[in-house]
């Protein structure tokens, strides 16, 4: 009866060792996830603000350029 009992015990443990397993890999997963997602974000926010700086150049060369122009009389 003991025996049993214990054999019982081992593998009730053994599930809890394998279910722990599988939530930490599940775990290390949805992290892994979340970093992409992260750096995908950033990246394209990276990628915005340099547009929206090279819009920003391009307003201010504009006018000097205009005005260049009128001075030569063009």
């Amino acid at each position: 009866m003991q025996e049993q009992q214990e054999q019982q015990e081992q593998q009730q443990q053994q599930e809890q060792e394998e279910r722990e397993g599988r939530e930490e890999q599940e775990q290390e997963e949805h992290e892994e996830r979340q970093q992409q997602q992260q750096q995908q974000q950033q990246q394209q926010q990276q990628e915005e603000e340099e547009e929206e700086e090279q819009q920003q150049e391009q307003n201010q060369e504009y006018p000097r350029l205009c005005h260049a122009l009128c001075q030569a009389g063009m």
